[in-house]
């Protein structure tokens, strides 16, 4: 397996598919999964003659599991190392979902000397959590009803949102796949317990609205209007008002998980984005 061990000794699991002389495509992945869930896009794009790369956030996947640290400014500087690892300049960085918010605290905290594009799919920013300042996001409640299914029964909270909400498989004529619940259900097991647990406030509870007010390279942002776990109007559309050349677009009925339920489209977007 090709890994990188961080200065806080922390090993980090990382792909890197297509040609090596390709332009460089960088992946931050979604809670509670892995690199596997962006196999789709990273396929397509090596097939196009870019270079991908995806990691395993720290704890999650084949990632080593460290008890502290389980937050964006390690996420971010995790990113920031394997990147040096690497060598990499002039990157696309996309993050799904917890990895929006990764990229994002990322280009807050290490600018984009390194980055070329960036890209915000699902994405968390600029904050889940409501808030007297932010009254459009979601009530604590829902954090810590993720808390107590972890902590109760994890696994079948992993099952129960990738057969909900995650895909939108919850809504009226929804064909579900068993396919897509059980990966998504695979990657969440793999990832540690008190990782997967720490990362709920991780991705909930940051304010990555300076971090947003940074970018200074061209950035698209993708969001679905029928996202039932990061809500577009507090999510993509508050990023896109933040973010300086950015580009919206958004997906009439797609759910969170678009990735996979529209990776067609997806796939098509990205590559239009990246020959742009």
């Amino acid at each position: 397996m090709a890994t990188f061990t961080t200065r806080d000794d922390v090993q980090i699991y990382f792909k890197d598919w297509g040609p090596r002389d390709g332009a460089p495509v960088v992946f931050s992945h979604g809670w509670p999964l892995s690199s596997d869930s962006w196999e789709s896009q990273m396929f397509f794009l090596a097939s196009h003659g870019y270079r991908v790369i995806a990691h395993d956030r720290r704890g999650h996947g084949r990632s080593s599991q460290p008890w502290d640290g389980n937050d964006m400014d390690h996420y971010a500087d995790d990113l920031a190392q394997l990147l040096e690892h690497l060598d990499i300049r002039g990157a696309a960085l996309f993050g799904f979902s917890t990895g929006g918010g990764e990229v994002a605290r990322y280009i807050g905290r290490h600018g984009t000397a390194r980055v070329a594009k960036a890209g915000l799919i699902s994405a968390v920013p600029p904050l889940m959590l409501k808030t007297d300042a932010n009254p459009g996001g979601l009530p604590l409640e829902v954090f810590d009803g993720l808390r107590a299914g972890s902590i109760k029964d994890r696994s079948q909270l992993y099952r129960d949102i990738a057969s909900g909400p995650f895909f939108g498989f919850n809504r009226e004529g929804a064909a579900p796949s068993q396919g897509m619940i059980d990966s998504f259900w695979m990657q969440g097991m793999w990832g540690g317990h008190k990782n997967t647990y720490d990362s709920i406030a991780a991705f909930s509870a940051t304010d990555f609205t300076e971090d947003l007010k940074k970018f200074d390279v061209p950035t698209l942002i993708v969001h679905g209007d029928d996202d039932q776990i990061v809500p577009i109007d507090a999510a993509g559309r508050a990023s896109a008002k933040l973010v300086k050349n950015s580009k919206l677009i958004v997906y009439p009925g797609a759910p969170h998980g678009l990735t996979d339920t529209h990776k067609d489209k997806l796939n098509q977007d990205l590559l239009d984005f990246l020959k742009s």
